[in-house]
């Protein structure tokens, strides 16, 4: 079973945000707090009902949300005037 499977969507949970599955601890939490520094030791320390297993559930969702999104460049506009 893939590790997203630890990662739920209720709009009754968080305003419908993902959610490590039986928890209210948001996906983007996650992210944001490793993206600051913090290592899996501290977010397993200031989440204790987190597992290892939780926080790869979460880089592995943002990195299959990411690789489904849909980009669309748009030409720059030239600039007119002085």
């Amino acid at each position: 079973m893939p590790l997203t499977h630890r990662i739920e969507i209720n709009p009754k949970v968080m305003l419908g945000k993902p959610v490590i599955r039986g928890t209210r601890v948001p996906v983007e939490l996650i992210l944001r707090k490793l993206g600051e520094g913090a290592t899996e030791a501290d977010v397993l320390e200031a989440y204790p009902r987190l597992k290892r297993l939780d926080i790869q559930a979460a880089l592995c969702y943002a990195a299959d949300t990411l690789a489904h999104e849909e980009t669309i460049v748009q030409p720059r506009r030239r600039r007119t005037g002085s």
